[in-house]
C-alpha cells in the first residue's frame, strides 16, 4: 500500500479494519456519534458500501436571552470497500455498538446473481 491510498482513507471519514478469515469477512467501522438507523450497508458485486448520515445542530443565547443563534450541520460519510472474496449477502449480519460498526460478511464458493443486497444494521 503506497501513501496516497491511505491519505484517500483517512478523507472519506470513515477507519477501517478488514479481517479475513477461512470462512467469512469481517469489516469493522469507526462511525461515532451516528445512530443505528442512519447507517446503511449494501453489498454489489463484491464491495461493500457503508454510508451514514446525521445533521448536528446547536443552539447558543447570549445573556440578554434577546440574541439567539441556531445552527444546524449535516454531514454524510461514505466508504466502498473491496471484498477480497465471494460473499453470501443473504447470510452477512452488522452490529453497531458504541460507535463501532461490525459487518461479518460469510464467504461462498458458489456465485452468486450481482444484484446489490442491504444488510440490516442491529
Amino acid at each position: 500500500m503506497n501513501w496516497g491510498d491511505v491519505e484517500s482513507m483517512r478523507r472519506s471519514g470513515i477507519d477501517i479494519d478488514l479481517a479475513e478469515y477461512d470462512d467469512e469477512i469481517v469489516v469493522v467501522a469507526d462511525l461515532p456519534g451516528f445512530d443505528r438507523e442512519h447507517i446503511d450497508l449494501t453489498v454489489r458485486d463484491d464491495v461493500l458500501t457503508i454510508a451514514a448520515e446525521r445533521v448536528l445542530e446547536s443552539d447558543d443565547a447570549d445573556e440578554s436571552g434577546s440574541y439567539l443563534r441556531r445552527e444546524r450541520r449535516a454531514e454524510s460519510l461514505r466508504r466502498s470497500v473491496g471484498l477480497p472474496a465471494e460473499v453470501r449477502e443473504d447470510d452477512a449480519s452488522a452490529t453497531y455498538s458504541n460507535g463501532v460498526l461490525t459487518v461479518t460478511l460469510p464467504k461462498t464458493t458458489v456465485e452468486e446473481g450481482s444484484d446489490s443486497h442491504r444488510i440490516d444494521v442491529n
